[in-house]
């Protein structure tokens, strides 16, 4: 914790100049204040806020990693390859790369095990990462073989030229259909594992069109314009029609059902209903490329069960 002797100008650098008697950077409390590391005053830190006299700033260091990565033997299903990129079907439950808690049992240790070569990456324990995927999310996950792959596919992350499309099952039905929604997102003021609707966010716009109802829930495509952290499930819960399983934006409506089959299918998925379905994308190795992941079973199962007990 620190709290700062004197104000009037940028937040890092200011940090930068106090803690430069512990080896801290200006660059390394950015990044800290990326991840949601940096608290000021209680809510998230932003490198360009002006410091005031008097105001607390807490930093929460990371743990520290270990050098390397460890191959983990898990089989991958390959939904697309070719020389520059492969596609996977992540399944859930699987972490897309080595963070706290987890280091040696990601997709990307996996991924080492295959002996594939892949991009450098935006960071050495992720080679080959373009995007990611929540754990509990499911589908088409995109990895670069080669660093001028990386460099082409990633500027069509950014420049919205990748073409995603997610299925959900969502609680009850939308009220408009098909409905857009532009909620800006940030980073939660208390939470820093969650994100929030802020009028400060980062904007955000995401298209949903009901496939089909079943008994409590609708089988949902989303289709988000950006690519913010949480997103379909922020707007979804948004919607006031949060995901199913999903207990950090959406409660846990499956509490209220009639049948205690369906509550107990439910608690027991282990996950949130949200799919990754559909990535459509210019291979530098092979121009246009529509990658498909198929519903999952656990989805048909549970769609199947609200039909016939909901």
């Amino acid at each position: 914790m620190v709290r700062l002797p004197e104000g009037g100008r940028r937040l890092d650098a200011l940090l930068a100049r106090l803690l430069s008697g512990e080896g801290i950077t200006r660059s390394q409390i950015q990044r800290l204040m990326e991840g949601g590391l940096v608290t000021l005053d209680g809510a998230p830190a932003k490198a360009s806020a002006e410091a005031r006299e008097g105001q607390v700033v807490v930093l929460e260091t990371p743990e520290p990693r270990p050098s390397g990565i460890v191959p983990m033997d898990v089989p991958l299903r390959i939904l697309y390859e070719d020389d520059a990129c492969i596609a996977i079907d992540k399944p859930s439950g699987l972490v897309t790369h080595p963070a706290k808690g987890h280091w040696d049992d990601t997709l990307v240790n996996a991924l080492v095990a295959t002996g594939r070569t892949f991009s450098s990456g935006s960071a050495p324990d992720r080679p080959g990462i373009l995007h990611r995927l929540d754990k509990e999310t499911s589908g088409v996950l995109l990895v670069a073989k080669t660093d001028a792959a990386h460099a082409a596919l990633s500027a069509q992350f950014r420049d919205r030229e990748m073409d995603k499309t997610y299925l959900a099952l969502a609680w009850g039905a939308l009220e408009r259909d098909p409905v857009e929604v532009d909620a800006p997102i940030g980073r939660h003021a208390t939470n820093r594992k969650k994100m929030a609707i802020r009028p400060d966010g980062r904007p955000a716009q995401t298209r949903f069109k009901t496939l089909r109802v079943v008994g409590p829930a609708s089988l949902v495509e989303a289709k988000p314009r950006t690519g913010r952290t949480h997103q379909v499930r922020l707007h979804l819960a948004h919607l006031k029609h949060p995901v199913v399983g999903d207990g950090v934006y959406g409660g846990h409506p499956e509490n209220g059902l009639r049948s205690k089959v369906l509550q107990e299918m439910v608690k027991g998925a282990g996950r949130f209903f949200l799919h990754a379905h559909r990535l459509a994308f210019t291979s530098p190795a092979a121009g246009p490329v529509t990658v498909e992941s198929p519903l999952p079973e656990e989805f048909k199962r549970l769609m199947e069960a609200f039909e016939r007990h909901g």
